[in-house]
């Protein structure tokens, strides 16, 4: 090391004497470490900067050379090397990108992959598309998505997404029932939410937190608005990229992967404040109980041992066939699975895979074995109900309109396109929809248990007010229409709730209109195109760099 104070330096009159050597020395040690500080600073923020800059990078348009839609002599299972060949072990970060980066390159007419943010410690949100129209968006598809490892200390979702991802593309053009689902659905899948967390976590691990929290020590799945209780906990960045995620495509079906129990959870997850919460645990019911019971029956029956119900130890609680309320297994604050119904009314569950949180690699084919069918089937769901467009006079698509099926409290909205989906059993139903500047509407329809009902609504523009019209005596005024919803009615579709109505409302257990069935919804032939398929809009990323748009 070379000294900061030299006798080189010091070179001066014969008169100078060791204090005056010693005085300058002491003065001078301060100001090269303050040098010495300002230049690594500098270098450290921008080496960070630059980071974060290309950390920013989005998602570049298609080549002009894109097929939109599958061709076989375009794929190269050449670019699947050795190295990144799926295989049933555990694929830390870096391997995990390698793998998605591989499958992007070997199918890109069934693929796209996209960073939705990034860990506190920078690593990738990656999520992957698996469409036959993975760049363009078909009118009237509806979007889906998986996502595993919230808690990076639960890995078997993890892994089971990897593989989906695998089977999904290599069973195209020979499964019917795939071929048709990715004609049909945006299927947005996310391996890992919590990537810092699984990087820390120990394989054959069956309990304790090692992993389980995101890199600033917050649990993810405690970490969202709710709707019964306030949270304060400070959002992160993994958090907070997914409410993003989920605010710019409007999903319509989803499924959080975790493990530590064997059974399939829906919402609520959380109940309001009762004195007697907190020594017991019951249901939290939403208007949609019927269809989340059958949702999570659909993935418990389609499961290897789930519908058993049978617990993971003496002394663990069973479920009946298999599935349960969240809030009646044990309430909690912050979930994500009641933050995606109750503020964009998608329906989503939680599936618990494993009883342990991080078993040996070993157990991972059975693991597969078990949860592969139910996996697929699940999306299916999003297939059945009722889905159309909302129009004006014009034929204008009415975005952000506000709808709900009439008992049924939480709404959902409009897309751009006008489009809107809702998953609802056999049964007759009444839509309403609520728009500003028009007029509300109420149609009834049938919903039937082999298609979903297409269902259009016109809304008219809104009737002037009594006073604002032109009088004399050829002039007869009609009443006025019933008023639109007011603005606390109408929620906001990125900041609100999205239940139309109030609290003692969406509380209420309404009457299901028909008892759950267990049989996943099936597809129609694969020579007919459904009506709904009839337009198309070319995907644009200029809004939204890092996310592909609905």
């Amino acid at each position: 090391m070379i000294p900061l104070c030299r006798s080189s330096d010091m070179e001066g009159s014969n008169e100078d004497t060791e204090e005056d050597k010693r005085v300058w020395c002491r003065r001078m040690k301060p100001a090269m470490w303050y040098l010495m500080m300002l230049i690594v600073g500098f270098f450290y923020v921008y080496l960070t900067a630059i980071q974060y800059i290309r950390g920013q990078q989005a998602l570049q348009d298609p080549p002009s050379t894109y097929l939109k839609q599958y061709d076989p002599q375009y794929f190269d299972e050449s670019l699947i090397s050795p190295a990144n060949a799926l295989t049933f072990e555990y694929h830390n970060y870096t391997t995990m990108t390698d793998f998605l980066r591989a499958m992007s390159a070997t199918y890109p007419n069934l693929t796209a992959l996209y960073s939705i943010g990034k860990s506190v410690q920078g690593r990738d949100l990656w999520v992957m598309v698996v469409s036959s129209s993975p760049y363009q968006h078909i009118i009237g598809q509806p979007n889906v998505k998986y996502v595993a490892n919230m808690h990076g200390n639960e890995a078997v979702g993890r892994e089971m997404l990897l593989h989906l991802i695998e089977y999904l593309a290599k069973n195209y053009q020979t499964d019917d029932y795939v071929h048709w689902l990715l004609d049909n659905t945006r299927i947005h899948i996310m391996p890992s939410m919590n990537p810092d967390g699984f990087e820390v976590a120990r394989e054959g691990t069956c309990q304790g937190g090692q992993g389980r929290y995101n890199a600033r020590g917050f649990d993810l799945n405690r970490n969202f608005p709710d709707y019964f209780k306030q949270n304060n906990k400070k959002s992160q960045p993994e958090a907070e990229a997914v409410k993003q995620w989920i605010s710019k495509i409007q999903f319509v079906l989803s499924a959080n992967l975790h493990g530590g129990a064997l059974v399939a959870s829906y919402p609520f997850d959380n109940s309001p404040n009762t004195i007697f919460q907190q020594f017991t645990s019951t249901p939290s019911l939403t208007p949609d109980e019927d269809a989340f019971k059958h949702l999570a029956s659909i993935y418990s029956f389609n499961h290897g041992t789930m519908h058993l119900g049978l617990p993971c130890k003496p002394g663990a609680p069973a479920f009946t066939n298999g599935t349960t309320n969240g809030a009646a297994w044990y309430p909690l604050t912050g979930g994500m699975q009641d933050y995606n119904y109750v503020w964009h009314g998608c329906m989503d569950t939680t599936i618990e895979m494993s009883c342990c949180k991080y078993p040996m690699a070993k157990q991972l084919p059975k693991f597969w074995q078990d949860n592969q069918e139910a996996l697929v089937r699940y999306m299916g769901e999003v297939h059945r109900g009722v889905r159309g467009f909302v129009v004006d006079t014009e034929m204008r698509p009415v975005e952000g309109a506000s709808i709900k099926v009439k008992s049924r409290d939480v709404g959902f909205q409009t897309t751009k396109y006008g489009e809107y989906w809702r998953i609802l059993l056999p049964g007759h139903y009444s839509l309403e929809v609520y728009a500003n500047g028009y007029d509300p509407a109420v149609e009834d329809f049938l919903v039937v248990d082999t298609n979903p009902t297409l269902l259009n609504i016109t809304l008219y523009r809104a009737s002037p007010e009594p006073d604002a019209l032109p009088s004399g005596p050829n002039n007869h005024h009609t009443p006025p229409h019933s008023p639109p919803p007011s603005a606390a009615d109408r929620v906001s579709h990125h900041r609100r709730p999205v239940f139309i109505g109030g609290p003692a409302q969406s509380q209420g257990r309404p009457v299901p209109v028909h008892r759950p069935e267990f049989r996943a919804f099936s597809p129609p032939s694969r020579t007919k195109s459904p009506a709904f398929l009839i337009f198309s809009a070319e995907f644009s990323i200029a809004s939204c760099p890092s996310i592909p748009e609905p």
